[in-house]
C-alpha cells in the first residue's frame, strides 16, 4: 500500500531519505560524509596539538602535560561512545551521565576528534543513523499495515 496515509521515512541529514532504497547520490554522500568526518578529525586533532604546544611552551612541567593529554584522551572516548549510542540505538537511549547535560558540554567540546571520529567509522557501515530509522520508519509501517491501512477507518466498539 502507497497511499497518503502511509508513514514517510524521516530524513537523515545529508542524505534526505534517499537512504530508504539507496538510490540517487546515496553512495555519493556516504563517500563525501565518510572524508567530510575524517577532515574534521584531522583538524580537531590539529586543534588540540596547538593547545597541547601551548601548554608545553609554559613549561608547567612533565605531569601537567601527561594530565592534559590524558583528560582530552578521556573526553574524546567519551564523546565517541556517545556518539557511537546515538548513531546505533538513537537519543532516546541516552540516559544518566550521557544524556543532554548541560554541565558536560566542555567535556562534548573537548571530546569533538572522537565524535567525529565515531561519525566517520560509523559512515563506513551505513549513513550514520540509518538503521536507528530504518528500524523506527519500519515499526511505524508495520503499525499502519496491521491496522488495515485506513486509521480513520477502524472499527468501533
Amino acid at each position: 500500500m502507497n497511499d497518503e496515509t502511509t508513514p514517510a521515512p524521516e530524513p537523515i541529514r545529508f542524505f534526505g531519505t534517499s537512504w530508504v532504497d539507496r538510490g540517487g547520490a546515496y553512495w555519493l554522500r556516504r563517500v563525501a560524509v565518510s572524508l567530510g568526518a575524517l577532515v574534521t578529525v584531522a583538524a580537531g586533532a590539529f586543534v588540540l596539538r596547538f593547545a597541547v604546544g601551548g601548554v608545553q611552551m609554559s613549561k608547567a612541567g612533565g605531569f601537567v602535560n601527561y594530565l592534559l593529554v590524558a583528560a582530552i584522551a578521556l573526553c574524546s572516548f567519551l564523546a565517541a561512545l556517545r556518539m557511537w549510542k546515538v548513531l546505533t540505538e538513537g537519543r532516546d537511549s541516552l540516559t544518566g551521565w550521557m544524556a543532554e547535560d548541560k554541565s558536560l558540554g566542555a567535556v562534548w567540546l573537548i571530546g569533538c576528534v572522537g565524535a567525529a571520529a565515531a561519525y566517520f567509522v560509523r559512515s563506513l557501515v551505513e549513513a550514520p543513523g540509518e538503521g536507528v530509522q530504518r528500524a523506527a520508519w519500519e515499526a511505524r509501517t508495520a503499525r499502519h499495515e496491521k491496522r488495515g491501512g485506513r486509521p480513520g477507518k477502524r472499527k468501533k466498539r
